[in-house]
């Protein structure tokens, strides 16, 4: 039995966990945690970053692509605060990360220290867990807790807290253990009740137009396989919300696209409504994904409910069937089930047809805008280009705002996975600088892409220091309209094109890319596009292109509420 201190036992539990990566920002509180990712021989690597929410953003990133846990840290005070918003994504994005904060000592509390405040009321809220460590003794404990949080049930994010004091206390390395299995996500995976997966059958059998509407569960599960397999069985086209994109190919006859008021388009939301039944999986059936509750209509289809988390069944609509359990435990019982009852597939004539229909539809009128030489540039024509010339397995980080619903309707997925993410739980802005960083160390061999609006580059700007000082080979590509465009199109739509307050003027990014030491090119023609972004993709080191384009409330954007 030998002693180590709450620092020394916090890395080792990290070790112990699988961890390999860690995002964070350095703290006076946080010096006894440096000083033993310093000393020890632990194999982990922290980058250092900016500003706590971009560390957040880059670990929930990383959570998402390589399927781990992401890790972020940050100090007491400003640096919890700071941190916070990229915990509430994770969190309500069911995705694993674990954000740990330094915080002043225990004997501390209570005597105006500089930077207290009260750290586990701070984060109950917004995660699965949040628990400041009062005991060093306690530290390993409360590691095995938070990553069985993570990873079990619904995954979310988890908070712990570390006093000054309690790192450098003593405690027994006997305490130092953990479970294997938390590594990963998700763990302890649990099935459905049979019971549930026969009224799921009967249900689905029971109607003549079945199709599945897909949130993050498949891909956060691993139940691509599953869906697809059950989707050809029964014949049922397959759409998805914009977290749920990865869940089966794009280019698969049964794939619809992309649903909801946010990447659908009329033409995806007739095929959502000619069902007469329809199956969510791992979806909360929210308001985006349904147009506010009115693509599927609550009378116009039945519903079979099959996610996770049982307090999202029957929230937004009567349901006639619910599976309680992990998306592909569920989808395989079903499959199962359904093969043994079905002789074949059902005949379902016209339905591929259908949506074969529907896609060209959808994608000629895209076409037409993506070949324009107009100037500003459209933003069809960024996607178009960008289509062309990235690999099939590359990852797009797209924030909110402008690039969101263009690439959720056009940027077609050949593979299935987690190659496209977009913060949809909250919309924050400066979401895709930072979290491209991510995206590399969850996959190094991989091409990444940030696409962002010039109102979230002035979000995270601060971080091309880091991916110049890391010397990472992604791609920045910032749309360029000098505008909050989803507020103004918003204010065109919905309040008589009464704008306020949200113009500002246009940088140039490219130059301010260089200045941080980024190769970059500023496109103002659109025959300059693709040969700019030829160069950027294969230039090797961080490169940003900066595409001077459309404003959003002037564009023709997949967002139905602007189009009503």
């Amino acid at each position: 039995m030998n002693q180590l201190s709450g620092a020394e036992a916090f890395v080792r539990m990290l070790q112990l966990h699988g961890i390999h990566h860690i995002f964070g920002l350095c703290g006076d509180t946080s010096l006894p945690v440096y000083d033993a990712l310093c000393r020890l021989d632990h194999g982990m690597t922290h980058i250092l970053t900016r500003d706590e929410r971009s560390a957040a953003y880059m670990a929930d990133v990383y959570a998402r692509v390589s399927g781990g846990i992401g890790v972020c840290e940050g100090p007491s005070g400003g640096g919890a605060t700071y941190i916070l918003p990229g915990v509430v994504e994770a969190n309500e994005s069911s995705v694993p990360v674990l954000a740990v904060t330094t915080d002043i000592s225990v004997t501390g509390r209570g005597h105006y220290t500089l930077t207290e405040l009260d750290q586990e009321a701070l984060f109950r809220p917004l995660a699965k867990m949040s628990r400041v460590v009062d005991d060093a003794r306690a530290i390993p404990h409360a590691l095995r807790a938070a990553f069985a949080a993570m990873t079990t049930g619904r995954p979310g994010a988890a908070h712990i807290g570390l006093p000054f004091d309690v790192q450098k206390a003593p405690l027994d390395d006997t305490e130092v253990w953990a479970d294997a299995s938390l590594a990963a996500c998700p763990s302890r995976r649990t099935g459905p009740d049979p019971a549930a997966v026969a009224a799921a059958a009967d249900a689905i059998l029971g109607a003549e137009k079945p199709m599945f509407v897909c949130g993050g569960g498949p891909v956060i599960s691993g139940a691509v396989a599953e869906l697809v397999a059950l989707a050809e069985l029964l014949e049922a086209p397959v759409a998805t919300s914009v977290s749920g994109r990865g869940s089966i190919p794009d280019d698969h006859p049964l794939a619809v696209g992309v649903v909801g008021s946010n990447g659908g388009t009329p033409e995806t939301r007739a095929v959502v409504d000619a069902a007469d039944l329809i199956v969510f999986v791992g979806c909360r059936a929210g308001s985006v994904t349904t147009e506010r509750w009115r693509h599927p209509a609550p009378d116009a289809a039945r519903i079979v409910h099959i996610d996770v988390d049982p307090a999202v069944i029957g929230t937004n609509y009567e349901t006639e069937a619910a599976m309680v359990g992990d998306a592909r435990l569920c989808l395989s019982a079903l499959l199962e089930e359904m093969t043994r009852r079905l002789d074949g597939t059902p005949e379902r004539p016209g339905v591929r047809d259908f949506i074969a229909q529907a896609k060209a539809r959808k994608f000629a009128a895209f076409e037409e805008l993506a070949r324009s030489g107009d100037t500003p540039i459209k933003p069809e024509r960024v996607v178009a280009e960008l289509q062309a010339l990235l690999p099939a397995d590359a990852v797009v980080v797209a924030d909110p705002g402008t690039p969101c619903p263009y690439f959720s309707a056009y940027y077609r997925l050949a593979e299935t996975g987690r190659h496209f993410v977009s913060n949809r739980a909250h919309g924050a802005l400066g979401y895709s600088l930072p979290g491209v960083v991510g995206a590399h160390y969850g996959r190094p061999d991989t091409k990444c892409v940030a696409v962002m609006g010039d109102g979230s580059f002035g979000f995270a700007v601060g971080e091309l220091e880091t991916i110049v000082r890391l010397d990472l080979p992604v791609t920045l590509i910032v749309i360029s309209n000098s505008v909050y465009g989803w507020i103004k199109a918003g204010q065109k739509s919905g309040f008589d094109a009464r704008y306020f307050s949200v113009d500002f003027s246009r940088g140039d990014h490219a130059r301010i890319a260089e200045a941080f030491g980024v190769k970059a090119w500023r496109v103002e023609d659109p025959e300059d596009l693709r040969p700019a972004l030829a160069k950027a993709l294969e230039a090797g080191g961080p490169t940003l292109v900066d595409i001077v384009a459309q404003p959003l409330q002037e564009a023709r954007a997949p967002v139905s509420e602007w189009v009503a």
